[in-house]
């Protein structure tokens, strides 16, 4: 893959063959950040299971403390009696079969998180090879199938991320801005990994914390030391 200018002169920077703090590596990605729009920040993490079992599988929901930077939009399903509650709570979109319905026909997508209570589920169910494949499926484990809308809506708009693994075991986790600063980038991402040390499945043998690195969107990666979490 053949890159940019800007990226190769940020590339020099950093050092692949040390494990960075991730208070020096954070700065360093900041300080890479060079362009022209408030760059985002992700945290991959390659960890030591096997997405293929069922029981290593590593999903779940976390609230960044700072927030994500991004305005989330969010498609609420329930009942029309809930529909006040969840559009008082900052939902976006609040409906039901009008908008399976404007989903599967207009291929309609404007929306960043997808919450349902139980009840619902039945009817969202159709739309799975819409939603599957986007990662926007709900799910108990997200805290996004849940009789509580209004909580999951709020949590949703405060910077609640999912992480959950690819196919190659790794996690890819958006942990802010660039414009937020490593301290406030830190704390996102000191949450998000006692969430995925948390999560270890019992299954799980040998080293779990394989790797990490973090990265702007347009910059190169800084790998990250993870002995501080312990496994």
């Amino acid at each position: 893959m053949k890159h940019g200018k800007r990226y190769v002169d940020s590339a020099k920077t950093v050092d692949y063959a040390k494990l960075y703090e991730s208070t020096e590596a954070l700065d360093l990605v900041c300080q890479n950040a060079k362009a022209k729009f408030d760059e985002t920040i992700e945290a991959h993490i390659r960890l030591g299971v096997d997405s293929r079992h069922a029981d290593q599988q590593v999903r779940g929901a976390v609230v960044l403390p700072n927030g994500t930077g991004k305005n989330v939009r969010v498609l609420v399903f329930c009942k029309e009696d809930k529909y006040e509650v969840a559009k008082n709570a900052g939902a976006d979109y609040v409906g039901g079969m009008d908008m399976v319905e404007k989903i599967q026909k207009e291929n309609w997508m404007d929306f960043d998180v997808v919450v349902a209570s139980p009840d619902m589920m039945g009817l969202v169910g159709r739309l799975g090879k819409i939603l599957g494949p986007r990662g926007l499926m709900p799910n108990p484990k997200a805290g996004t199938v849940t009789p509580d809308v209004a909580k999951a809506v709020s949590e949703a708009k405060a910077g609640k991320i999912e992480y959950r693994l690819d196919k190659t075991n790794i996690i890819h986790c958006p942990i802010g801005k660039a414009s937020f600063g490593s301290a406030k980038l830190e704390e996102n991402f000191n949450v998000l990994m006692e969430a995925i040390v948390k999560a270890k499945p019992a299954a799980a043998k040998g080293t779990y914390l394989k790797s990490c690195t973090v990265a702007s969107t347009m910059g190169p990666g800084v790998p990250v030391a993870t002995t501080k979490y312990g496994v």
